[in-house]
């Protein structure tokens, strides 16, 4: 045995040419087609999302527009529910908790109480006459450096294959058919358009004619009603062929070809959404120009272009870890023998993997990526496909800074500033106070009161976490241009917890008053099972409580960054200092009589075990709270709670626990818990299971994770290889992205950092952890100086645009 896996290794390089642009770090492959929904590949240029199952017989590829929701333009603000406001503040102070959460519940939630759906829009079924029999040769793919999925069998003794991607320079989405014999392609094309059986839309499917002849087909539909609300969407699908030989004709809503040598296939969408309060657009025109910008271009030059514009982006970060023979075997089969089977490169496919799918599904000026990025086959998706904010959509953003994909965060960027309308609505109509509030859930149209129900609506801070967003994205690219033009939404949400916060009974604290710590009940006196109307179900007790952790660490940040802005911006000094006098006075973290870092201020414990949210660890990652350096007495308490909480959960909890280990410097901790989710989650973690086929989040938060397990900056220095496994010993990553505008090239060897580079985008003083060890900073061939402080930091100054080279003497 030990023989053979010696010659597979001895072969490895041989082998790894042998398949057609195999690179383990960056290409998926599998032998069998997708037998459910989440094991299709995902191709995706923002807007337009396909999901492609590989099959021969009947292909099937499944197929989204970012703004096809139900519904319509809509409020969902009540006003005057701050009337009842501090009567629910003082049942919270007394330890009335029913009481509270009833009156919430009556008073203060928006209306509908629940939001819009996110909607399946059409599928796209190739009927292939020539494909009888069993295919053999089998193979389809995704490869991450080309944006292309494609599929290749034999059958009949012609080999087919098919090339399917999504071009964001021609809004198209392109599938193109061959064989390696001429005239063998039979394909009957059909486009149907996905009607909600639940609700009111209509999908009509008819064929196209223009002077050219029949060439193509087009379904239209109009969104449905929901909760009262009036579907006002309408969109265009359309299909067009280009046969190379053969005969092409339309007939009952088909589109029949015969006879070709290769055939492509052009996939057009849009609706006539504007924005969240405007639906005045033409969809029909917006197909048509489309359609005009690319009707004369070859597939080769769409094909070509495509390649190059994803390729900026996606080249811009690179990570190689070893290669083994478990490397070599198809995705599935690498994910399930991840936990036995040395694989370091599988992690690597899975950092690139998420860089992937956040391209795929948020692009400058597209929508933002939501709880399935842009892929659904359900008119009634798992909790809508919408935006939920307690840490879901934050997580799918995570890895867009470091992993190099700052433009990504862009559609993030819109929505919050979208959400500052109905959000300053709710902040004065539900809580008398300035500024604007946003819960735990949105949808298309940017609604922001409280929503589902006081469990959840009491959730206050989603919008303040959003906005440290912002600030994430100022101190990886420091664009003080972009930091002036997002600096009122910074200020509104700080105006309304400067009014929202309130006194604890004890005197010294300030705290959120209703609060709520996401998703968990807290096991305290009195707190007994119910049954809520809005989800139908039994609840383990009601939630409501006042000054929750995650509340309180998240404005610890909130309040620090908004003070940091208004330094750099010379603007608002006084409120900067309010802010200050309010941080202070926030509750402190709490230890519990367990050891672990309390959830809520009173040390209660929780009546599911373990939970799978992490919120009393907001503020060691993804938040600026806790440290290694900065706050030692707390670390062992944030561990202990990570402890209780164990490695197995939701995927997108155990992608946030990877980051989590990081940031407590035990990269073989968090490895073990990825192992875990390599072997567990769908399709090489593009949607999570959590029991249902559903969720991107996870995929991105373990690209963040990684990230973090070789580089972070958030203690204000470049910290090299902080938590790195010991299966990880040899390794070169490139493109990987600091705070400060840093640029960060990596080689390590024996788990210890032989070189580094770093390419400053801004200028200004660059700190990097050099520890015990000599570092030598060279540029252009000559050496930098710098200096090395009595903490361990190397620091030099560094000018815009030049690179510098970091030689470790260990």
């Amino acid at each position: 045995m030990k023989k053979t896996i010696f010659a597979t290794l001895l072969c490895l390089p041989l082998l790894l040419r042998a398949q057609e642009s195999f690179d383990p770090n960056t290409y998926l492959w599998y032998k069998a087609p997708a037998a459910r929904w989440e094991d299709a590949l995902p191709v995706g240029n923002g807007r337009l999302g396909a999901m492609v199952f590989g099959r021969s017989g009947e292909e099937r590829i499944q197929l989204n527009e970012d703004t096809w929701w139900t519904g319509g333009p809509y409020s969902t603000v009540v006003p005057g529910g701050s009337k009842s406001l501090p009567e629910v503040q003082k049942l919270v102070f007394e330890g009335q908790f029913d009481k509270a959460h009833e009156l919430f519940g009556r008073k203060l939630m928006g209306y509908p109480v629940e939001q819009q759906k996110y909607q399946a829009l059409a599928n796209l079924h190739l009927f292939f006459a020539g494909d009888g029999g069993t295919p053999t040769a089998y193979k389809r793919w995704l490869d991450l450096r080309t944006g292309i999925t494609g599929v290749q069998y034999e059958t009949n003794g012609v080999t087919f294959r098919r090339e399917i991607f999504a071009s964001a320079p021609g809004q198209v989405i392109v599938v193109r058919l061959t064989a390696d014999k001429p005239h063998s392609i039979d394909v009957t094309a059909v486009l149907r358009g996905v009607r909600n059986q639940a609700h009111s839309n209509y999908a009509t499917d008819y064929f196209q004619m223009d002077g050219l002849g029949q060439d193509g087909l087009v379904t239209t539909g109009k969104s449905a009603d929901y909760l009262g609300v009036t579907g006002r969407l309408r969109y265009e699908a359309r299909i067009k062929a280009v046969p190379e030989g053969g005969t092409m004709k339309v007939e009952d809503a088909k589109l029949v070809i015969r006879g070709a040598d290769a055939v492509t296939l052009y996939f057009l969408a849009a609706t006539n959404f504007v924005n969240y309060h405007d639906v005045s657009a033409d969809q029909h025109q917006r197909v048509e120009r489309y359609w005009t910008a690319i009707k004369d271009l070859s597939y080769s030059k769409i094909r070509e272009e495509h390649i190059r514009e994803y390729g900026a982006y996606f080249d811009r970060a690179d990570l190689r870890l070893p290669a083994t023979a478990a490397s070599l075997l198809p995705t599935d089969q690498r994910k399930a023998k991840s936990g036995a089977a040395s694989d370091p490169s599988l992690a690597a496919l899975a950092y690139q993997m998420g860089r992937y799918v956040l391209l795929s599904s948020s692009r400058p000026g597209t929508q933002a990526a939501n709880l399935q990025g842009i892929w659904n086959d359900n008119a009634n998706p798992m909790w809508d496909a919408k935006y939920t904010t307690n840490i879901n959509t934050q997580m799918n953003y995570w890895p867009a800074e470091s992993s190099n994909l700052s433009e990504c965060v862009g559609p993030l960027v819109e929505m919050i500033r979208d959400l500052t309308d109905q959000g300053a609505q709710v902040a004065k109509e539900h809580y008398g106070c300035r500024g604007w509030v946003f819960h735990q859930n949105t949808d298309l149209w940017r609604v922001a009161a409280p929503m589902d129900g006081p469990t959840w609506g009491t959730f206050t801070v989603g919008g303040a976490w959003l906005c440290t967003h912002l600030w994430e994205h100022f101190l990886y690219t420091k664009d003080t241009a972009f930091l002036r033009d997002v600096y009122p939404i910074l200020k509104g949400s700080v105006q309304f917890f400067l009014d929202f916060l309130v006194p604890h009974p004890n005197g010294k604290w300030l705290v959120t008053n209703p609060s709520t710590s996401p998703e968990n009940f807290p096991a305290r006196p009195g707190n007994q099972r119910y049954f809520d109307e809005v989800t139908g179900s039994f609840l383990p007790g009601t939630s409501i409580c006042a000054g929750s952790s995650i509340d309180m660490q998240i404005l610890t940040d909130l309040f620090a960054e908004f003070s940091q802005a208004s330094g750099i911006l010379h603007a608002d000094a006084e409120m900067a200092g309010q802010a200050d006098a309010a941080r202070a006075r926030l509750a402190p973290p709490q230890t519990g009589r367990d050891g672990t870092l309390q959830e809520w201020v009173e040390d209660w414990g929780q009546t599911e075990h373990p939970h799978r949210h992490l919120s009393p660890l907001y503020g060691l990652y993804p938040g600026n709270v806790f440290s290694m350096r900065k706050t030692p007495q707390y670390i062992d308490a944030c561990r202990k709670l990570l402890i209780q909480r164990g490695d197995s959960s939701a995927e997108w909890s155990r992608a946030w626990k990877v980051p989590l280990w990081a940031r407590l410097h035990d990269g073989d901790h968090a490895y073990a818990v990825m192992k875990g989710y390599f072997r567990d989650a769908s399709n090489m973690q593009f949607f999570g299971e959590h029991g249902f086929p559903v969720q991107v989040d996870a995929t991105m938060g373990i690209t963040a994770g990684i990230g973090e397990m070789l580089v972070q900056s958030h203690e204000g220095y470049i910290e090299l290889l902080p938590a790195l496994p010991a299966e990880w010993k040899d390794g070169e990553m490139r493109g990987m992205k600091a705070r400060g505008a840093f640029e960060v090239d990596l080689k390590w060897s024996a788990g210890k950092v032989q070189q580094a580079g770093i390419l400053s985008l801004q200028g200004g003083i660059c700190r990097v952890f050099a520890g015990g060890g000599h570092v030598q900073v060279v540029s252009d061939g000559k050496k930098t100086p710098s200096k090395l402080t009595t903490d361990g930091i190397l620091e030099f100054q560094t000018t815009k645009g030049k690179r510098y080279t970091l030689r470790f003497n260990q």
